[in-house]
């Protein structure tokens, strides 16, 4: 059926707007259909990436279970090497570090904390890799170890682990005699978990055993 001139006037308009526009219209839909191909895929490899490094966690898990120590170091590696961007990286770094440490190799355990304290896929266990790392560098206590954990230190506290910063802080002072230094941290430490309700029982006791060592709370 033949279209009217008003009919006809709107179908010209729309070849006209089209021949303009097209080009911009198709790179617009174009680029909109790259994008979210590109993040399917990302999300899918994500997925992947939570999948495989859940398995490889499994196996750390099952290797520590048989005392299987080689086994368990070489699962953290490959999840540092292979997932490094997913929690199951950070929590294997943190466990194999352990593992180290109890086995008397501070040095691979430091690595490994170091390690944690870069690449941690979220402030908690970011924040978890340097306080064990001050920890594992106070005891070495070499001039060099006293200095990085100074620097790990001075970093500003996560939230919600501002009271352990201090403690840490409180060791640091403590393992170079500087009695006073350390009183005043572990104080502020204290204080500090009155606002934190949630702090674990055991952590509180052993803050408070640190505490009456260097003379208790200030009156």
């Amino acid at each position: 059926m033949p279209l009217d001139l008003e009919e006809q006037e709107q179908v010209d308009q729309l070849k006209a707007f089209w021949a303009k526009y097209r080009n911009i219209i198709t790179s617009v839909l174009t680029a909109a259909l790259v994008i979210y191909a590109g993040f399917s895929g990302y999300q899918w490899w994500r997925n992947n990436q939570a999948i495989e490094a859940s398995k490889l966690y499994n196996t750390l898990v099952t290797s520590i279970g048989k005392g299987d120590k080689e086994q368990t170091l070489r699962a953290a590696d490959d999840l540092e090497k292979q997932y490094s961007g997913t929690t199951y990286a950070s929590m294997a770094s943190l466990v194999a570090a352990k593992v180290s440490a109890d086995s008397g190799n501070t040095d691979k355990a430091i690595d490994y904390l170091r390690w944690t304290a870069d690449h941690a896929s979220n402030d908690a266990y970011e924040a978890l890799g340097k306080l064990r790392l001050v920890t594992q560098l106070i005891e070495r206590g070499t001039a060099k170890d006293f200095a990085e954990a100074d620097d790990l230190l001075k970093d500003k506290p996560v939230k919600g682990f501002e009271a352990l910063w201090l403690e840490r802080r409180g060791d640091w002072y403590l393992a170079q005699q500087k009695i006073t230094d350390a009183k005043k941290s572990y104080e502020a430490a204290w204080k500090q978990l009155d606002q934190t309700k949630e702090f674990p029982e055991e952590g509180r006791r052993l803050l408070k055993v640190k505490l009456d060592a260097v003379g208790g709370v200030t009156q």
